[in-house]
C-alpha cells in the first residue's frame, strides 16, 4: 500500500482544482463527525476546536479531502491529521482559503477507512469540510459505543507535543500541535470511546494566561472554546459523553485556592447540569512542579470531597503524573503525552468498568 507520508506537506496540499464529478459532499450520510461541528449550512460543516474529527469508507484506490480554511489574521494555516486504515498518522498543513488535502493514492482496489482530525486550535480559525474525492463512499462502522469529553488548556488542546515538520523555536507557535496523539484522544482510542475536545490554551478557571480575555465557565458553551472568535452557542445535546475529564489550574497557578476551589466546585454543577448522567474526573496538571502538583492535589481532593459530599458520587480525583516537559514550550511531547494516556486511561476503565 502506498500512502503520502511526509509529515510537512505545505507543499504537497493542492489548490482547489480537482475535478468536481468524483466529488462526494460533507452532507453525504456515509461520513461521520465527531466534536463542536456547525452544520448550519450541511454542505459546509464548520469547527474551530482541536480534536474535532471525521470519520468515512471510501471505495477505489484513492482518496482526497477537500477543506476551506478561514486562514484567521490572514496568515495562519491549520494542520491536518489523517489516518487510513491502520496506517501511520500523517499530519498535513493547509496553505491557503482552498485545499484539496492528499489521504491516499495508488491503493489496492477495495474498501478502505480514512479519520481525519483538526490539530490545531480555534486561535488559527475554523475549517470547513467540504467533501471527499473519491470514487464512491460506503456505509461506515458505527462509532464506539463510550463517549469521552476532555475539558482543558493547552495540554490537552496538544500544544507543542509534536515538532517533527518545525523544531520547537520555529515555524510558528501552532506548528507543533497535534491535537489527535494529545493524552485525550489517545486515551480514548486505548478504551474505544469517541472523544470531543473542549480546550483552548492559556485558559483557566480564574486565571488565563497570555492576554486571553475570558476563562473556562465563560465560554464552554461555546463552539470555539475561544474569545473574540465569537462562534455561537453549542448544543450539549448534541453530545453526551459517559464520562469527562477536566484539566485545568495549570494557567491559574498556586495563587487564590480558595477562590479556585469555589470556582472549580461552580464549574463542576456546570458540567453536571449539561451532562446529568456522566461521571467528572478531576485531573492534576501534566505540566506542574512539585509546588503546582502539591496545591493541585490538595485543591481537587477538596473540591471532589466537597461534591461528594453534597451527594454526587459520580465525581472522581485522577492524578496524573506530572513533570512531563520534553515537548515544546515546556508542554509534554506525544511519547509523555502516551503516558498521561496510558494512566489515565486504566483510572477511567476502572470506574466505567470498560
Amino acid at each position: 500500500m502506498k500512502l503520502l507520508t511526509t509529515l510537512f506537506c505545505l507543499l504537497a496540499v493542492a489548490p482547489l482544482a480537482a475535478q468536481a464529478d468524483d466529488l462526494k459532499t460533507a452532507d453525504n450520510k456515509n461520513i461521520q463527525y465527531v466534536g463542536r461541528v456547525d452544520f448550519s449550512n450541511r454542505k459546509l460543516p464548520r469547527f474551530w476546536a482541536p480534536g474535532v474529527y471525521i470519520r468515512a469508507k471510501f471505495k477505489g484506490t484513492y482518496c482526497d479531502a477537500v477543506f476551506n480554511d478561514q486562514v484567521l489574521w490572514g496568515s495562519s494555516h491549520n494542520w491536518i491529521e489523517v489516518v487510513v486504515d491502520d496506517q501511520a498518522p500523517v499530519r498535513i498543513a493547509t496553505n491557503g482559503p482552498a485545499n484539496v488535502i492528499p489521504v491516499a493514492k495508488d491503493l489496492p482496489d477495495g474498501v478502505h477507512t480514512v479519520t481525519l482530525c483538526k490539530d490545531t486550535e480555534a486561535q488559527m480559525g475554523y475549517l470547513e469540510f467540504v467533501g471527499f474525492h473519491c470514487a464512491g463512499l460506503v456505509k461506515p462502522n458505527r462509532l464506539p459505543k463510550h463517549k469521552i469529553e476532555f475539558i482543558g488548556d493547552s495540554i490537552t488542546s496538544g500544544y507543542g507535543n509534536d515538532p517533527s515538520a518545525f523544531p520547537c523555536g520555529q515555524g510558528t507557535w501552532y506548528d507543533q500541535h497535534n491535537a489527535y496523539m494529545a493524552y485525550g484522544p489517545v486515551a480514548a482510542r486505548k478504551l474505544n470511546a469517541q472523544w470531543m475536545l473542549s480546550s483552548l490554551s492559556g485558559i483557566g478557571l480564574i486565571h488565563s494566561c497570555c492576554d486571553h480575555p475570558v476563562l473556562m465557565p465563560q465560554t464552554f458553551d461555546n463552539y470555539a472554546i475561544a474569545d473574540p472568535i465569537v462562534a455561537g452557542k453549542w448544543d450539549f445535546k448534541r453530545y453526551q459523553p459517559d464520562a469527562v475529564t477536566i484539566c485545568l489550574g495549570q494557567n491559574d497557578g498556586p495563587a487564590n485556592p480558595q477562590q479556585f476551589r469555589e470556582a472549580y466546585v461552580d464549574f463542576i454543577h456546570t458540567v453536571r447540569k449539561d451532562y446529568p448522567k456522566a461521571h467528572i474526573f478531576c485531573l492534576t496538571s501534566p505540566m506542574a512542579d512539585d509546588t503546582l502538583f502539591a496545591v493541585m492535589r490538595d485543591n481537587l481532593t477538596w473540591v471532589v470531597d466537597q461534591i461528594n459530599q453534597s451527594g454526587d458520587k459520580k465525581v472522581h480525583y485522577i492524578e496524573l503524573p506530572h513533570h512531563l516537559n520534553n515537548g515544546c514550550g515546556s508542554h509534554p511531547d506525544i511519547a509523555q503525552d502516551a503516558t498521561v494516556a496510558d494512566a489515565l486511561s486504566a483510572d477511567i476503565a476502572g470506574v466505567m468498568h470498560w
